[in-house]
């Protein structure tokens, strides 16, 4: 067999226990040569006690990891180990990375990824605000992380998705299981558009203990984590912290002072975390000042910059003289929260300025 196939088996049996599986290469060498261990050396190594160690034993023994894999391909699912290129890079970086992730969908590294978290609970603020940085975040070419949980996750994936752009769904549960059960469109709509994955087997249940393993899996595949609604006691916060300790920045959105969805976002605030306001905010943060699509109708407006079709058009409504937004609004025949999002990138491009009075001009 080959030597993945025996990643396949340690993730199947000690699921969400990176640092078991990793203690078992550093111990007997390979997971190939724990597969084959003598059951003594294998519980001594994993320091396991009967009745867990008898349960252990007994599923290496009954374990067909051929027909495990077959089972994959035929279900459509991937499994990506630690040492595949497909591998995400940054995810190699953090403590007791996954040994291995199963994917539906494409996984790809070839954009930074920005992480938006937030409760499950949210308001409708929070949503709001989920959405459109996730509509903006990919519409600019940036990978929107988040778990696929209620609220502020779900929000976020669907902007993703509205915008065209690539999200990547992290489960605490199998890749095969809807969770929450309303989500089942918008899962498909990012295995079709991005991925979903998880560390844990297919037809693994959420169980609340997955979560908190879950939270390091989306803080490491991201360049920074933006908390965009979050009570005292939100899981988001849980997030935070793990971001920081994996030495990634950590953002969020200011709410109602009166809210207590707000208390845990806004507190991170005053402790520090940088205010986000808009995707300008995070891609500032990020050091990506020119990282905008170009669509293949674009045209030269200004020259050495290339404007979207979209953008091009907001661009010549303005002129050199100072004008509302609810002016190029009216003009544009567009949805509000649109022109404001092009406005934002003609701005970070150099092409407009933004005056007192919610007044733009060319620049």
């Amino acid at each position: 067999m080959h030597d993945r196939l025996y990643w396949l088996a340690w993730q199947l049996l000690l699921p969400g226990s990176a640092a078991r599986v990793w203690s078992l290469v550093s111990n007997l060498g390979s997971l190939k040569d724990a597969w084959y261990a003598k059951d003594s050396e294998l519980t001594n190594v994993l320091r396991l006690k009967s009745p867990a160690a008898k349960r252990l034993l007994e599923r290496r023994a009954n374990t067909d990891i051929e027909r495990e894999y077959d089972q994959l391909v035929s279900e459509g699912i991937e499994f990506v180990c630690y040492h595949d290129d497909k591998y995400p890079q940054s995810l190699r970086t953090i403590f007791d990375p996954p040994p291995g992730i199963f994917v539906r969908g494409e996984l790809r590294e070839t954009a930074p990824g920005v992480a938006l978290v937030g409760s499950r609970k949210s308001t409708a603020y929070g949503r709001k605000v989920a959405g459109q940085l996730g509509y903006d975040l990919a519409r600019s070419g940036v990978t929107v992380i988040s778990g696929m949980a209620r609220g502020v996750d779900t929000a976020a994936h669907e902007g993703a998705v509205r915008a065209g752009g690539y999200t990547v769904a992290v489960l605490g549960c199998g890749v095969d299981v809807v969770y929450p059960p309303e989500n089942k469109i918008i899962m498909q709509q990012i295995i079709e558009s991005g991925a979903v994955i998880s560390e844990f087997p297919p037809q693994s249940s959420p169980e609340a203990w997955h979560f908190p393993v879950r939270n390091r899996v989306i803080s490491g595949l991201s360049r920074c984590i933006v908390v965009v609604e979050a009570a005292e006691r939100s899981g988001a916060l849980i997030t935070a912290d793990v971001a920081l300790e994996q030495d990634r920045d950590v953002l969020a959105v200011p709410g109602n002072i009166s809210s207590r969805m707000s208390k845990g976002s806004n507190g991170l605030i005053k402790q520090g975390a940088k205010l986000v306001e808009s995707a300008a905010d995070i891609l500032e943060e990020m050091g990506l000042y020119t990282l905008f699509p170009v669509e293949d109708d674009t045209s030269d407006t200004m020259v050495g910059i290339k404007l979207s079709t979209d953008e091009n058009k907001i661009f010549n409504i303005l002129c050199s003289e100072p004008m509302h937004l609810d002016e190029i609004i009216k003009r544009s025949r567009s949805n509000p929260g649109e022109v404001l999002s092009l406005l934002m990138y003609l701005e970070i491009k150099g092409a407009i300025k933004q005056l007192p009075g919610k007044m733009f001009v060319q620049e």
